[in-house]
């Protein structure tokens, strides 16, 4: 929108992309959007090829910076969510989270063969630097005996304690999953506070770090439906009138959300499925 380098697009364009992970808008982040100066030069180019409304897909930070386009020059704009953190507060699930998911779980699957066969300690680090909806849901998905997220404050006593205990079980192996914005700093700062301790010497510790693994790959088939209802709905929202507004799935059903409630209220994971990881360890 600021170089003023738009595409007219057809049905031919976006034919054959439905199984494609990523982007092919090439979208990104832009500093120069964050500007006053750059959003002003974004609507006079929009106004200039006569565009009178957007779509913006992304997260917290692509809808809060449409917000703020909005309020500045009055383009209608309907939000899509597309993060695979899945904490986006106005739907129950954000494009890409199931496949970023799946990836997690496929992944910490092929860790465990190797974890079982030499009675290895594994932690398992995923995306989630704000929330642990990932590393929550891959860590029941996948087996694993703990899960560290950012929404709980993780006490390394109790949690050497807990793996140390586990281990020493017939010499088992672990998967601990953790979230790479925990408190503790991540899975690679836990190894060291482990293998500082004494009472890790005799175990095998490994560290695993998924990361940009979970942010492409063919989408799910779940991604996909989700993906096509959500485009659709923001299309008809825009045709509707509607502005400065996301489109959500809450409960099976079509919810339009205020772009301010959606960055300015944080989104909470299901604590009731925390207790799940140590009962079923």
């Amino acid at each position: 929108m600021i170089e003023g380098d738009f595409v007219e697009m057809n049905r031919t364009s976006v034919s054959n992309i439905i199984q494609k992970g990523g982007t092919i808008l090439k979208s990104a982040r832009s500093k120069e959007f964050r500007t006053p100066e750059g959003r002003q030069k974004a609507a006079e180019n929009l106004k200039q090829q006569g565009i009178d409304g957007l779509i913006a897909i992304g997260g917290d930070g692509t809808l809060a910076g449409a917000a703020v386009f909005y309020d500045e020059h009055q383009i209608p704009l309907v939000g899509c969510p597309g993060t695979i953190d899945n904490d986006l507060f106005g739907t129950d699930e954000t494009i890409g989270f199931d496949t970023a998911l799946n990836t997690a779980i496929e992944n910490i699957d092929k860790i465990r063969d190797t974890a079982d066969a030499h009675d290895r300690l594994f932690l398992v680090e995923v995306m989630g630097r704000d929330a642990g909806f990932i590393a929550l849901n891959s860590g029941i998905g996948g087996g694993a005996e703990m899960v560290l997220v950012p929404e709980t404050l993780s006490d390394i006593k109790k949690v050497k304690s807990y793996i140390h205990s586990l281990m020493s079980e017939q010499h088992r192996s672990s998967i601990v999953v953790v979230a790479e914005g925990d408190e503790l700093g991540g899975a690679t700062r836990i190894s060291e506070e482990l293998r500082a301790d004494e009472a890790f010497a005799e175990i095998d510790l490994r560290v695993c770090i998924l990361g940009h693994t979970q942010r492409g790959g063919s989408p799910t088939a779940r991604d996909r439906v989700l993906a096509c209802r959500l485009g659709v709905s923001a299309v008809e929202a825009l045709l509707d009138g509607h502005a400065n507004v996301m489109v959500g799935l809450i409960d099976n059903r079509i919810r339009l959300t205020p772009s301010r409630n959606v960055y300015s209220r944080k989104k909470s994971i299901n604590f009731e499925l925390l207790g799940l990881t140590t009962l079923l360890s």
